[in-house]
């Protein structure tokens, strides 16, 4: 299931109620045999720098299911806008 990204215009993050930003998250799979590279789709609050997954094409806007981003990861966002 894919992110709709029109909800990118009425969902705020939960704590600040600021804008997210879609973020898509290359991750290599170790796996010797397959060796591919995996998408994770994100939220980002920018403002509060923390990630909120987005599970099945439903983002989980939950303090306690986000992460923290770094400055680096952070930069990385804005680069991509």
């Amino acid at each position: 299931m894919t992110f709709n990204k029109r909800l990118l215009d009425i969902i705020a993050c939960p704590i600040c109620k600021g804008k997210l930003v879609l973020h898509e998250t290359a991750i290599n799979d170790n796996d010797e045999e397959s060796s591919q590279t995996l998408a994770t789709l994100e939220l980002i609050c920018r403002f509060d720098r923390l990630a909120f997954p987005i599970d099945e094409g439903i983002p989980v806007l939950l303090e306690s299911e986000s992460r923290a981003i770094s400055l680096e990861e952070l930069e990385q966002v804005k680069a991509h806008d």
